[in-house]
């Protein structure tokens, strides 16, 4: 992989990870578009890059953090336990049947076309409620959770799932969005850390520890900028603009697709 292939990657990977758009779907488009193949070793740099967004999210969230580590919001801890678990399970017992067969652009493409009109269609919904992130209970924290199962189809996204889920629960716009970022940070570090466990050797073999480390360094500093944004963004405005997104992404990438039959 040439340097300036892992800065693009980084760059897809940081600015897409959190926003409710798939930053799996838009890496499979961006490695396909730089002419990088669909193997384990390219699956395996793609999660692996989040750990840049990880560590960035991890800095914007530091406080909190520190608090549910030290005990003062281990509530918050358990809720969050709670609702990684379904993904967990279901992904592990579904890796290989997800890998082979959704790791395509055609499911990528149905999948952002189907988010995109859902959250148009449910705009009015998923404005929210007046629910505080000190109101989730075990209960709420499960169905999170299990909205978060969509996202193990490439394409849907796990913020849009987490999100969406959120606010359709009752969740506030601030409480939805942190929950799922907070969340994102047991599901995204138990991922990549599988993903390296299991397919590192042949990761670092076909792209070597250089390009790795230059886009792990440019996830973490784009997705840095784009959770700001997004949080921002999402509290005055909401999800539409990334519904219009998706559906017009997935039009024009199906287009591109049947172009080169």
């Amino acid at each position: 992989m040439e340097w300036w292939q892992s800065i693009v990657l980084g760059a897809v990977e940081g600015v897409t990870e959190y926003l409710p758009i798939s930053s799996t779907g838009h890496l499979i488009l961006a490695e396909r578009a730089l002419g990088i193949g669909d193997d384990e070793s390219s699956r395996a740099f793609a999660i692996c890059i989040q750990a840049g967004a990880i560590a960035a999210v991890l800095g914007l969230y530091l406080p909190r953090f520190r608090a549910m580590l030290a005990g003062s919001e281990r509530a918050l801890l358990g809720r969050l336990l709670v609702a990684f678990l379904p993904a967990a399970v279901i992904g592990l017992a579904a890796e290989r049947w997800i890998d082979a067969r959704l790791f395509g652009l055609w499911p990528v493409v149905a999948a952002w076309f189907v988010g995109g009109a859902a959250i148009l269609v449910c705009v009015r919904g998923l404005r929210g409620g007046e629910r505080g992130l000190a109101s989730i209970g075990t209960s709420t924290a499960l169905a999170i959770g299990l909205f978060q199962c969509l996202a193990l189809w490439p394409g849907t996204s796990r913020s849009l799932a987490t999100i969406g889920g959120g606010l359709l629960l009752g969740l506030s716009m601030p409480a939805a969005v942190e929950f799922s970022l907070l969340l994102g940070l047991l599901t995204l570090t138990a991922a990549t850390a599988w993903k390296a466990v299991h397919h590192g050797h042949a990761m670092v073999a076909a792209y070597g520890i250089a390009s790795i480390a230059l886009g792990f360094g440019v996830a973490a500093v784009t997705a840095w900028i784009s959770v700001k944004w997004m949080v921002a963004w999402l509290e005055r405005r909401g999800l539409a603009l990334f519904g219009w997104y998706r559906v017009v992404l997935a039009l024009a990438v199906a287009a591109w697709l049947l172009s080169r039959r």
